[in-house]
């Protein structure tokens, strides 16, 4: 019996200590039964004197700049392959000549459309508009 004492004590001695938990004094049963009402904000009143608490107003967003990437191809290379660039070198693309451009703002695909030159300047007349659908699928990649 005296040997399980001690094996006891070792054992309770090599365990971790329990967090020591402040309580503070019990309450008395007066103190618990009693209590005071609670009032909550109405969740649906909207404060005012703000433009920027209306429902649908994207106002405030209408300046906000963007930038427009419109992506002619890629393709991928070996770092000797790069290495053998010079002037006149020709880099093969993915796409096929004809084939739509991807329009993206934030890397994200919005559009595609066609390169049309107008005033010697390139630009881009969109021929589709990503649907909603096709840009869930595209956030999951």
């Amino acid at each position: 019996m005296a040997e399980e004492t001690e094996a006891r004590s070792v054992s309770t001695e090599e365990a971790d200590p329990a967090p020591e938990i402040e309580e503070g004094p019990e309450p008395s049963q007066a103190e618990e039964k009693s209590g005071r009402p609670v009032t909550f904000a109405d969740l649906e009143q909207k404060p005012t004197g703000s433009k920027l608490q209306t429902p649908g107003n994207i106002n405030i967003l209408l300046d906000v700049p963007l930038k427009v990437t419109v992506l002619l191809g890629s393709t991928k290379m070996l770092i000797k392959e790069l290495l053998h660039l010079g002037h006149g070198s020709i880099i093969e693309l993915s796409k096929i000549a004809g084939d739509p451009m991807d329009i993206c703002i934030g890397e994200k695909l919005i559009a595609r459309g066609e390169v049309v030159v107008v005033n010697d300047m390139f630009g881009v007349r969109i021929i589709d508009i990503v649907s909603p659908e096709e840009r869930v699928e595209t956030l999951n990649k």
